[in-house]
């Protein structure tokens, strides 16, 4: 089955509420990063989060970017999305090995430690938009529903979860996030903290083959829930040949010259993807010029 998300509503209108299925997307960054399990699970719980906040934008070129700098040994993560349900992402330090918590839970909170999440959305005005917020937990969900309380004043529970199995590949990841409109009322706030207090893990729910739908429906059944649109989820990567060469031509002339004058064709990856691009001399030396 195909990563795909959910957007719906509940209560009248005032819960609004997306879910994901992102096994291959996370899966996919995985092999493209080769992630440790501990990094795997840091990674895609942010494909998750950051892939379900794009789909909350409007435009179409629209991006989202969320950025985690961090002291722990996994320095920091970066996830990119459209509205359009494309995401992509890599991690500082890949290869992050930790002794796991109680109930063998994998502890991406001791990989990321202290730091910032900032979320960066670029609507094609003048200056993006930027907030940020200090890692509450650095699991991530937790840091996610800090950030929206905290700069975005909209009251949310973000539900994230990475199961990885013992060969270290993907074998559920998703998440959820419900969000509290200005107009709801007392009741509808209380009889949702109690859901999500008594709630099932992400990782719980998907394991016993819920469906974004079912996640859902799990939390919000009871509430008038309505499932408005499904769109699906990938891991996308924009990189080209064109965009690489503009990035090298943006380095200084004179580490362009040392490159030339190695009489070596280079090689550069793209971060997001790994996706490797070559050039030969005289491509640097037209960059160059």
């Amino acid at each position: 089955m195909s990563d795909y998300m959910v957007r719906a509503t509940a209560a009248g209108g005032s819960i609004r509420a997306f879910a994901i299925t992102s096994k291959e997307l996370t899966e996919e960054a995985r092999n493209a990063h080769q992630t440790s399990p501990v990094m795997t699970a840091a990674l895609g719980r942010l494909l998750s989060g950051g892939a379900m906040m794009g789909c909350m934008m409007k435009g179409e070129k629209d991006l989202l970017t969320i950025q985690i700098q961090c002291s722990g040994p996994a320095k920091g993560l970066t996830v990119t999305a459209d509205a359009a349900g494309h995401v992509k992402g890599f991690v500082s330090n890949p290869a992050v090995e930790l002794p796991p918590k109680a109930k063998g839970k994998l502890d991406v909170g001791g990989a990321l430690g202290t730091g910032v999440l900032s979320v960066i959305k670029d609507m094609g005005l003048k200056e993006p938009y930027v907030g940020q917020c200090e890692l509450q937990t650095g699991e991530i969900a937790e840091d996610l529903t800090y950030y929206f309380a905290a700069s975005e004043q909209t009251p949310s529970a973000v539900g994230l979860g990475v199961l990885v199995e013992k060969d270290g590949s993907v074998r559920h990841a998703g998440g959820f996030i419900l969000q509290l409109m200005p107009f709801a009322e007392d009741a509808v706030i209380e009889k949702l903290e109690t859901k999500i207090r008594g709630m099932d893990s992400v990782t719980g729910m998907l394991d016993r083959g819920l469906t974004p739908e079912g996640i859902l429906m799990e939390l919000l059944g009871d509430m008038g829930l309505e499932i408005t649109d499904q769109l699906p989820a990938s891991f996308s990567c924009d990189c080209s040949k064109e965009k690489v060469s503009r990035a090298l031509a943006a380095i200084s002339r004179k580490d362009l010259d040392s490159m030339i004058d190695d009489g070596e064709p280079i090689e550069v990856k793209c971060q997001f993807c790994g996706k490797a691009y070559s050039f030969d001399i005289e491509e640097l030396k037209e960059i160059r010029n």
